[in-house]
């Protein structure tokens, strides 16, 4: 299997498995967070888990994986950071599902969550799931402040995919960046997992698959590399 796909690498096998196999892109995402699930349920027991979801589909991701750990009977506290900007289909979906559940989702403001994060220990959880692969540039200095108070936080933090905030293809952070204690990466490590530096930001990385077959998998990247 191959040893790690760039941000552009990723989207296109989303929307290839989605496409070509007839994957709907809702169960990609709700194996994706099956994966996380795995991880924190392998990780051991906490006090706590807060999750936070971003406005896009890593934040859809964190919303599902508040809905699975409610079906292990393991409530997590959710808070919903849009910051004015408008959900992915699939995150608005997965938020729907919560509202339907009646499992709480907060919108909190910026002071409450600072007191939040000071308030966990080490036998907390946070859940990372604000911001994705395509992260360029500066974070967006609302979405800086979160990740600061994140980091800040004396919990265990595991982040989703990615650390908020890394540039996936370079290593680097884009300003403010969460320093993971676990990062769950789907189907590879990303480019930028491999620079030298990365680990301080990702942590111990776990790469869970989403569901496509590795046969598929390895015939997609060949005819990808051959292109």
């Amino acid at each position: 299997m191959f040893k790690s796909l760039s941000c552009q690498e990723v989207r296109q096998l989303d929307g290839d498995a989605i496409q070509q196999l007839g994957l709907p892109s809702l169960l990609l995402m709700e194996n994706a967070a099956r994966g996380v699930v795995d991880e924190i349920l392998k990780l051991g027991l906490w006090n706590s888990i807060t999750i936070f979801a971003g406005p896009g589909n890593n934040g859809g991701d964190g919303l599902a994986v508040a809905r699975l750990l409610a079906a292990l009977g393991m409530n997590a506290k959710v808070l919903l950071i849009r910051q004015g900007k408008k959900q992915s289909a699939d995150a608005s979906e997965n938020l729907k599902f919560l509202f339907n559940s009646e499992i709480q989702v907060e919108e909190p403001e910026t002071d409450h969550i600072r007191i939040h994060c000071k308030s966990l220990t080490d036998k907390d959880l946070i859940v990372d799931a604000l911001l994705g692969t395509g992260v360029r540039g500066t974070v967006n200095p609302a979405f800086a402040e979160i990740i600061r108070c994140i980091n800040e936080s004396s919990a265990h933090v595991l982040s989703v995919d990615v650390p908020s905030g890394l540039d996936c293809d370079q290593g680097i952070p884009c300003g403010d960046c969460v320093r993971a204690h676990t990062t769950v990466t789907f189907v590879s490590y990303k480019h930028g997992f491999l620079q030298a530096n990365a680990h301080v930001f990702t942590g111990t990385i776990k790469v869970c698959h989403i569901g496509i077959p590795q046969r598929w998998l390895e015939r997609w990247h060949t005819r990808l590399r051959s292109n």
